[in-house]
């Protein structure tokens, strides 16, 4: 199943956030943000050279919207973790499959009402919202009553988020390939992290001051870069080849992922409420994936038998 790509693309950006981690104490968020942007478009150009493919689209409109929408929603979760506790910061994110499932729904509903043919995958929108219970059992998100105006951020970069991993969808559909939706991207992210560095007193930033590379923090750099390239690639083709509910179920690994590194790098405590949050979380990945793959095959059946097609 292709939608199973986002497995691959959840753990591999699980290594890019250790990295982003790692390298927060050497760089600003907007050197990070620039430093990904320019390692993931210098990979993706000699990629496709090397490949000889085309920079060339006929879609340049939507790749800006995929663009921007991603990074206006990255740009609000970094912000949001700035005011947050971490887990509700990420449980907060994390809510991009619930607002797919939503968005689906009333797709499904407008579409139901002018033609009556439509259908709403009702399993697979239980499934997330499953694994979300199961990211807040893990998470334990908790909110102060100052603190609303920054979940209300965090919830936005959700909600953006949600529209970007549908206009890749999108994209995908348009017969655009991976490598050029994540080179755009790269090159998006690449101006955006050059504006929040060169531009003093962005929403309120301090101006950032640029800081010496050292060995460690190169290597970190462009393990962000690289990892951010390769997840982003595989996401995409799992968005553009997959069920787009089942890859939505799917991200939510990337919590299980991170959790793990957190346990093995920092040491991280997860307790039993935690555990078991991950047990929510892989079991109604498992759900979907077979759900998916039981509507697909009868599909096929009804395809291929003269009277299931008549029924």
């Amino acid at each position: 199943m292709q939608s199973l790509w986002m497995l691959f693309a959840s753990f591999v950006f699980a290594i890019m956030g250790v990295c982003v981690k790692l390298a927060s104490s050497l760089y600003s968020t907007a050197e990070i943000v620039m430093y990904r942007g320019l390692v993931g478009t210098v990979f993706m150009f000699a990629f496709v050279k090397l490949h000889r493919g085309s920079f060339r689209t006929a879609f340049p409109w939507e790749h800006v919207w995929r663009g921007v929408v991603g990074v206006i929603a990255l740009g609000l979760w970094f912000h949001a973790i700035g005011e947050l506790p971490l887990p509700a910061a990420m449980t907060l994110n994390y809510m991009s499959p619930v607002w797919i499932a939503a968005i689906l729904f009333a797709a499904s509903w407008w579409r139901r009402r002018k033609s009556g043919d439509a259908h709403f995958e009702w399993g697979l929108t239980a499934a997330i919202v499953m694994s979300f219970v199961g990211v807040t059992m893990l998470l334990r998100p908790a909110f102060q009553s100052d603190q609303w105006l920054a979940a209300s951020v965090g919830l936005l970069s959700g909600f953006l988020s949600a529209l970007a991993y549908l206009q890749v969808r999108h994209l995908g559909q348009l017969g655009e390939p991976e490598y050029r939706v994540v080179f755009y991207f790269s090159v998006t992210g690449l101006i955006a992290g050059l504006i929040g560095a060169f531009v003093p007193g962005l929403v309120g930033a301090a101006p950032t001051v640029w800081h010496a590379h050292t060995p460690k923090g190169l290597a970190l750099l462009f393990g962000v870069g690289i990892t951010a390239t390769v997840a982003q690639i595989a996401m995409t083709r799992a968005y553009r080849y997959g069920k787009t509910l089942v890859t939505a179920n799917l991200q939510y690994t990337g919590i299980v992922f991170s959790s793990f590194w957190g346990v093995v790098l920092w040491q991280d405590a997860l307790g039993w409420l935690g555990w078991a949050g991950i047990a929510v979380i892989l079991v109604s990945g498992m759900a979907a994936t077979v759900y998916n793959a039981r509507n697909a095959t009868t599909r096929i059946e009804k395809e291929t038998d003269p009277i299931s097609a008549e029924l």
